[in-house]
């Protein structure tokens, strides 16, 4: 095989890299030969190196952009190719999802792949030469390897939610003379991945400092951050869509490995359920709590602490956080179109929610507004709920500055809905415009009549994490993973091999009180769920609710094989092309297509090719 020598800037240092003439997984290995000198010879061309390491961190501020933002990006299409939302026409790969429009060829299918086995590939080469770095003394060599094994192994977590089972290919440095017959190489079984992967994230939590030092290492791995994704792998290993599940059991490597277990183990949960407990045993509240917030009167707001738990940046409900992220991208599709508005509040609007995500939201009481749907799309409404469909109301949002007229669907929700969602009749959140009202229906100043394209196609346009100021301040961090996450983890993993345990409906709540709703037990209308099947449902409910937004839905709807029914056939929204009352009317916007094949992604089409022992996702084409 010939190869090919080629310049690669990561991060400002110029490494040499060699890769083959048949570009796969294995680009940019660097080459030792030439890069030692430049790299290792001083300790801030060697730190550099490992901030191009970080730099795969996916930026999931940037997702109207799959696999942009800063740095090299990785952001998903996870918000708007989940039915939590849906983009206006001008994003295309999270459209292009949601119609069923994508397969084995799709270019961004093979950036998230190659990026992060780049990221993987580099973590080894560092790891391996870093010693090499004489200024940089053993105490901070040390924990130079544990940053990059725990982005290895992050970068391997990655792959795995999105491939299933992947190559593994260890700490062995490929040499940049290597020929194709040395790195052909077949994928591990998925529990394979996972025991490696857990073990690599175990051993760099021993020599990573428990918190970050100081303000300049927010974002640097920590012990923290790597129990916290240790036992997010575990949940994801215990749960349907890798433990037992039957749909993949052609998927094998071609000496018939098979590589998704058949057999479902409850020990896996269990085994989830431990390292979620173990987390908090060790970290809460020494090194993280849940985030809360008081008003102006030094009153606890649940409103301000759920709003602000995204944008308050590094707070102790932080676990894992990028600091440097395309914030204006996604505020810029936050903000609605507002037509004739100052600048500082006008935007594309384009993120729009759909309307089983906002009836999702509880009631200011803690009831679900919603028991299921009609073939039609409109609610079967809980009448303990006290939820309207029909008329409007005066009713004043905890953010606003008077009561207004709004429609009855609407009013009475639970602050966390206030927080996610802008609705038609809702004053905006910039306080350099005051006075500003959203109007989404079709001739108000964010509807469809005003702009051929920068308008919301369902009628609610999505508000969290979206700055209290000018839509074009950025220079913030991103959370991408908080204390929250830990609970509803735990209750899960719990309810799952331990069914009646009070610890479920103890975290359960603790994030419900934070949220300023009734817990389950605390009111008659919100009674404690009474089976296994009834618990489950509720914390579904309440993740969906909680990490709205946050990259996180996508994920849940796959790994519990639920996303059949809740990616597939119609969504809906308001309709954007009427005026009030019609512009209250439930319509269909799109009609998605969802398939089993879509539960994972499928292996990139030129990896296949070159490599004959990668064999490809179950129902994508081989060729």
């Amino acid at each position: 095989m010939k190869l090919t020598i080629i310049k690669l800037c990561l991060a400002g240092v110029m490494v040499v890299s060699v890769c083959s003439c048949e570009e796969g997984f294995l680009d940019q290995v660097p080459d030792d030969r030439l890069t030692e000198a430049d790299v290792f010879i001083n300790k801030n061309n060697t730190e550099m190196f490992l901030a191009n390491i970080y730099a795969n961190i996916p930026d999931e501020m940037a997702q109207r952009f799959v696999t942009t933002g800063n740095g090299h990006g990785n952001s998903g299409p996870w918000t708007g190719g989940s039915d939590e939302a849906e983009y206006a026409p001008w994003s295309t790969v999270p459209n292009e999802i949601n119609i069923g429009n994508w397969n084995a060829n799709s270019s961004w299918v093979e950036t998230f792949w190659r990026r992060y086995y780049q990221g993987i590939r580099n973590a080894t080469y560092f790891m391996a030469n870093v010693d090499k770095c004489v200024p940089c003394r053993e105490p901070l060599v040390n924990q130079y390897k544990a940053e990059a094994r725990a982005l290895r192994a992050l970068y391997y977590y990655y792959l795995m939610r999105m491939f299933g089972p992947v190559i593994l290919l260890g700490d062995e440095v490929v040499p940049p003379d290597a020929g194709l017959e040395d790195v052909v190489l077949p994928r591990s079984s998925f529990d394979e991945c996972v025991d490696y992967v857990v073990s690599e994230m175990d051993a760099a939590a021993q020599a990573l400092p428990n918190a970050p030092a100081g303000l300049s290492s927010y974002g640097r791995m920590t012990r923290s951050i790597m129990l916290a994704m240790k036992q997010e792998v575990l949940l994801m290993a215990a749960s349907p869509l890798f433990n037992g599940n039957t749909d993949y059991a052609e998927l094998k490597n071609i000496d018939g490995k098979q590589l998704i277990p058949q057999d479902y183990s409850p020990a896996k949960w269990q085994r989830a359920a431990e390292a979620a407990k173990a987390y908090i045993n060790e970290f809460v509240p020494t090194y993280h709590d849940l985030y809360r917030k008081n008003d102006a009167g030094g009153n606890f707001s649940a409103f301000l602490s759920c709003r602000d738990v995204v944008l308050d940046s590094w707070n102790t409900e932080w676990i894992f956080g990028r600091p440097g992220s395309d914030v204006t991208t996604r505020q810029y599709d936050m903000t609605p179109y507002h037509s004739g508005a100052l600048d500082v509040s006008r935007g594309g609007g384009g993120l729009g929610v759909t309307q089983k995500m906002v009836d999702a939201y509880f009631m200011a009481n803690g009831t679900s507004p919603v028991l299921g749907y009609n073939d039609d799309g409109t609610p079967i409404v809980n009448p303990a709920s006290g939820y309207l469909t029909t008329g409007t109301s005066s009713f004043r949002a905890p953010d606003d500055t008077q009561a207004r007229t709004i429609y009855n669907q609407w009013v009475n929700r639970e602050p966390r809905f206030y927080v996610g969602i802008t609705y038609d009749g809702r004053l905006w959140i910039n306080p350099n415009t005051p006075g500003l009202i959203t109007y989404t229906r079709k001739t108000g100043n964010s509807g469809a009549s005003q702009s051929q394209w920068d308008f919301s196609p369902t009628g609610y346009i999505a508000r969290k994490n979206m700055i209290v100021g000018d839509r074009g301040v950025g220079g913030r961090a991103l959370v991408l993973y908080r204390l929250a996450n830990v609970y509803l983890n735990y209750a899960e993993a719990l309810n799952e091999y331990d069914p009646g345990n009070p610890e479920i409906v103890n975290y359960l709540n603790k994030i419900r009180d934070r949220a300023g709703i009734p817990g389950y037990g605390d009111e008659p209308e919100v009674p404690i769920p009474a089976s296994q099947e009834e618990m489950r449902e509720a914390i579904r409910k309440e993740r969906r609710v909680e990490f709205a937004f946050e990259s996180v839905r996508w994920f849940d709807t796959r790994r519990w094989k639920i996303a059949e029914e809740t990616d597939n056939g119609a969504q809906y929204g308001l309709d954007i092309n009427s005026d009030p009352p019609n512009f209250y009317n439930v319509v269909r916007f799109e009609t998605r297509v969802f398939e089993k094949k879509h539960y994972l992604f499928p292996i990139p089409l030129d990896e296949t090719l070159i490599n004959n022992l990668l064999v490809q996702n179950t129902g994508w084409s081989a060729n």
